[in-house]
């Protein structure tokens, strides 16, 4: 028998399906974890298993987070690497992450995904690249299983450390034989590539600075051999100037052109950040279909730039937003991370050179172009394009059919007065920065009145804590 369940009376359901639907005094109907029925209230069904009063409240697809790397929430705010950017930072961290043990992934796993539950993420991938003290991917994979969040788990890897060139100390580095060989046995062993997966496993070598061409050649060619299985392939790619000097400077091409000779281009691929990814770079993605991940927060605080997102939507790049490691954000909240994406977009805008007339003159006080990015345009992205990034179908918006990953929002609080009653969609990202009320991930209620409900928080916390600090004592 399926359970049901029923979100009744919602004041909008915004659903960004294909005809961008809002409906209000809506319900949705769910019948095990399936989307059942969309529609006004007084047609839908007025029972169900399970029952949740959605009045006053805004309905909308789960959010779907591209790019994490969420064992680093054990290390927030370190003093050290506070300032740093993006190889500074990493050359503080690599020392301390060389410490990690299972007990600290999978907790920090789950730490991570609370923090995304509660901000309305149903769906998240995670790049794990480093696996000292018997650390296994299967560490994260269970800490998913027990919260209840979709996940694609993205093996990730280092295998060139600083004696051949590389970024990270040797002692961090894998052999490559192991890294593939561990690769193809969780593939075998966990991706599930069926209509409402809730879990999928990708490859993802860590970047151009840290493994060699022959892997990201041979994990290429692993992945696609899994032929109509999905596997996919993640890595980072043009993050800052210095990423974009190491690849001139290693292999005399940009980023983009990198990608391309090693086959890392196409429907089947994404990567991370794309800060610097040139008007070249931006056609070669276009053409190949190929993803980014777009990381608004970890950009600024690592003082990495602003990503050209609208010149890669108006190409036709798939886009989707990632919070990043937890110690290059420092945070998981996808809200936020939309809201951000929207702010960032329309600075971005400001930054280019005013508008002139015929005559050559600036033209001032009468801009009616619109702005970059509008509200809706960054949840569209947190939501639909984000699950095209990661290859699913299933997931990102509202329709019958789909897998039932939902998160409902409050706008009976402060954050939204005066805002919610103009525009309800609008203020989740102009106003506010909440927390959902509700979360449903393939029908299941992880998230209830605000409160997690597959686990108890104050001890995940508390245990959370305790091994950071040990973490970064061990260091010392």
């Amino acid at each position: 028998m399926h359970t049901t369940l029923l979100i009744r009376n919602a004041h909008c359901v915004a659903t960004f399906d294909d005809a961008n639907r809002e409906l209000k005094d809506a319900s949705v109907f769910i019948r095990g974890n399936t989307i059942e029925a969309i529609g006004p209230a007084t047609e839908l069904p007025q029972t169900a298993d399970d029952v949740i009063n959605a009045r006053g409240h805004l309905v909308l697809p789960g959010m779907v987070n591209t790019h994490h790397h969420m064992v680093q929430s054990l290390t927030r705010a370190i003093p050290a690497v506070q300032n740093a950017e993006l190889f500074g930072w990493l050359r503080g961290l690599y020392p301390i992450w060389a410490g990690l043990t299972p007990e600290m992934v999978f907790t920090a796993t789950q730490t991570a995904m609370a923090e995304l539950l509660l901000s309305g993420c149903t769906t998240s991938s995670d790049h794990l690249y480093i696996y000292p003290n018997g650390v296994r991917l299967d560490d994260s994979i269970a800490a998913a299983q027990q919260i209840g969040m979709r996940f694609v788990a993205t093996r990730g890897s280092m295998s060139v450390g600083q004696s051949q060139g590389g970024l990270p100390p040797d002692s961090v580095v894998e052999r490559e034989d192991f890294i593939l060989h561990e690769s193809q046995r969780l593939v075998e062993q966990y991706h599930d590539a069926r209509h409402g997966s809730m879990l999928n496993i990708a490859l993802a070598p860590c970047s151009p600075f840290s493994v060699s061409r022959e892997l990201m050649r041979e994990s290429a060619a692993l992945a696609r051999s899994f032929k109509q299985q999905g596997v996919r392939l993640h890595t980072h790619l043009a993050e800052n100037d210095h990423d974009i000097a190491y690849s001139l400077e290693k292999f005399g091409c940009t980023p983009a052109q990198y990608a391309q000779d090693l086959g890392w281009l196409g429907a089947d691929v994404w990567h991370a950040h794309c800060v610097k990814l040139d008007d070249e770079g931006i056609s070669l993605y276009a053409a190949t279909r190929t993803g980014v991940a777009h990381c608004p927060c970890s950009n600024m605080r690592l003082a990495s730039g602003i990503a050209p997102v609208r010149n890669m939507l108006s190409a036709g790049v798939p886009v989707g937003l990632g919070v990043d490691g937890s110690a290059s954000n420092d945070a998981g909240h996808m809200v936020n991370e939309a809201r951000q994406a929207m702010l960032l977009a329309r600075l971005r805008k400001s930054l280019e050179a005013p508008s002139v007339d015929a005559q050559g003159k600036t033209v001032f006080g009468c801009d009616t172009a619109p702005l970059e990015m509008t509200a809706r345009d960054a949840l569209r992205l947190a939501t639909r394009g984000g699950a095209q990034v990661l290859g699913r179908t299933d997931i990102g918006h509202l329709a019958v059919g789909m897998c039932a990953d939902l998160a409902v929002f409050d706008l009976n609080t402060v954050a939204f007065a005066g805002g919610a009653v103009h525009d309800p969609v609008a203020s989740l990202l102009l106003c506010a920065s909440p927390q959902a009320a509700y979360t449903v991930v393939n029908g299941r209620v992880v998230v209830r009145q605000g409160q997690l409900a597959t686990l108890e928080l104050g001890p995940l916390v508390e245990r959370h804590n305790r091994l950071a600090v040990a973490l970064a004592e061990a260091a010392r």
